[in-house]
């Protein structure tokens, strides 16, 4: 969960209201015209730029018509047995008008008018005796001594004792693949070629009309300190029913980095488990996305594909730093059992809006009731919760976030991401609005509950590269072995207390 660099930038990225309408979201709609551009230009370290503030859940405008879930339609599971006639009548009551059953899912997406409310339609359709559940589609957002050169400025590790973890496991193996569900990963070198027409954008009075930029090529670049090509497994884009889930954004390029950043390698910073493998699954969409017609948005049920996709293709460890408040989702917890239950750890941000009156937050609030999925709260340098970080009876672990407030300009987590100047072109208004660069990077203060989840998918990682491969066995070894903050004993700021990584990797005697 993350924010733009300024509230100036996020009032503009807030509303995206009549971009480009959705066009067919078969695979291919979407085309890049050469695999072929220069290696990405790195602009070194902006370590005098305010850490990207963790971006709050949107409470006035959460989809591209302005509300918290998409209309027309809703997803609905029915029980086992249930036959295709009696699944038509029942849907015949909510005003269906079709029914698909897409990829990586055990649910239904039914279609409703569009005027009506989905809320409503699922809420009737639940009744039924034959469906196990029904829910409107719910919008869900991204939720913030090695030899490399910047590592002076990664206060995270040493915060969590991580140099002498690594003497114990230096990073894991390519055996391990964690995936990435998030916004897309910055991964490989390509161009696309695009039509991008005018769009309105901005909240309250402060509302713009952006020009049409006409047909543009946009290059894409793969981050210079997240290693090669071979490095990325089963790479798959569920917001633009692809397998290219390039980056428009940034922020699962950043939490990639605290994963996995090349690590003594002389470049730039760090990351935890170094020498995992990745697997960028792109659930999230950005404002580029939307502007360039993605057919799909973030929603709940287009996240649990991304995860079951994720667990389908071999990742042990899945790392969501995404997230919503509202109701539950029946489909999330349903997809994250899965995940267990098929050998996967879930590392999950628990949320940002503690100051926005603490709602709980989906799907973190499901971890205390499913061994093997973690809810991550966030610290800053003090080692105290961040001003930001959520609290509630389902925060299990904290671990370094960033927290400007304490921490000043130092006070963010630094990793690789896009320069994003040549991205949020968008921020200052029409007048210097350009094409977006996504081959453009620098290492970038971020902050964020997005920014702690990663630290415990690094550790989760390490873990069952030693060979502690059951979820719930991974989540029991870093409860047991964590610094203890806050009031004795669990508690609702900081759940079982810090990562400690040493402390877990030696606990249970598996390195000494």
């Amino acid at each position: 969960m993350f924010g733009s660099k300024t509230a100036g930038v996020l009032a503009i990225v807030a509303l995206a209201i009549g971009v480009v309408a959705a066009q067919d979201a078969a695979p291919g709609f979407r085309t890049f015209i050469s695999d072929l551009t220069p290696p990405g230009i790195d602009n070194g370290l902006r370590d005098k730029d305010a850490p990207r503030p963790p971006r709050p859940y949107p409470t006035d405008v959460s989809s591209r018509d302005g509300m918290p879930y998409l209309r027309g339609s809703i997803a609905v599971k029915f029980r086992a047995g249930t036959a295709p006639a009696a699944q038509r009548i029942m849907i015949d009551r909510v005003g269906a008008s079709a029914m698909d059953a897409p990829s990586f899912a055990d649910f239904n997406i039914v279609t409703i008018d569009d005027t009506a409310d989905p809320e409503a339609a699922a809420a009737a359709l639940a009744q039924q005796p034959d469906v196990e559940y029904a829910q409107a589609r719910y919008i869900m957002h991204p939720m913030f001594v090695p030899n490399d050169p910047l590592y002076v400025q990664q206060w995270n590790f040493p915060a969590i004792d991580m140099e002498r973890a690594w003497d114990l496991n230096p990073g894991a193996t390519s055996s391990i693949v964690v995936a990435v569900i998030d916004s897309g990963v910055a991964y490989r070198n390509m161009v696309l070629r695009r039509n991008v027409p005018s769009w309105r954008g901005g909240t309250g009075t402060a509302v713009f009309t952006f020009p049409a930029l006409g047909v543009i090529d946009i290059p894409f670049a793969a981050a210079p300190d997240l290693g090669s090509p071979d490095r990325f497994v089963a790479p798959r884009d569920f917001i633009w029913n692809d397998t290219d889930p390039v980056d428009m954004d940034g922020h699962g390029t950043h939490v990639t980095g605290t994963i996995g950043q090349l690590t003594n390698n002389s470049v730039g910073v760090a990351g935890m488990a170094f020498n995992v493998r990745i697997m960028p699954v792109k659930v999230i969409d950005s404002l580029w996305d939307d502007i360039l017609g993605s057919p799909f948005q973030g929603t709940d049920d287009v996240v649990a594909r991304g995860v079951r996709y994720a667990v389908d293709n071999g990742a042990k460890v899945l790392n969501m730093s995404i997230g919503r408040s509202g109701p539950p989702s029946p489909l999330l917890q349903e997809v994250l059992i899965y995940a267990t239950q098929h050998g996967a750890f879930v590392s999950i941000a628990a949320g940002n809006d503690f100051e926005q009156g603490n709602p709980t937050e989906w799907p973190a609030a499901y971890a205390n009731s499913i061994q093997g999925v973690v809810a991550v709260g966030a610290i800053g340098r003090d080692r105290l919760r961040a001003y930001y970080s959520t609290t509630g009876s389902y925060l299990e672990l904290a671990a370094p976030g960033g927290n400007q407030r304490s921490g000043g300009t130092s006070g963010g987590i630094f990793q690789q991401t896009y320069d994003l100047g040549f991205v949020e072109t968008y921020a200052f208004g029409p007048a210097r609005y350009t094409a977006p660069r996504f081959d453009v990077f620098a290492y970038l203060p971020f902050q964020g509950t997005s920014m702690a989840a990663p630290h415990v998918s690094g550790l989760a990682a390490l873990l069952m590269q030693q060979g502690i491969t059951s979820p719930a066995a991974v989540e029991a070894a870093m409860e047991k072995f964590a610094t203890d903050l806050g009031p004795a004993g669990r508690d609702d700021q900081y759940g079982f207390g810090l990562i400690n990584p040493r402390a877990a990797l030696r606990g249970l005697g598996l390195a000494q």
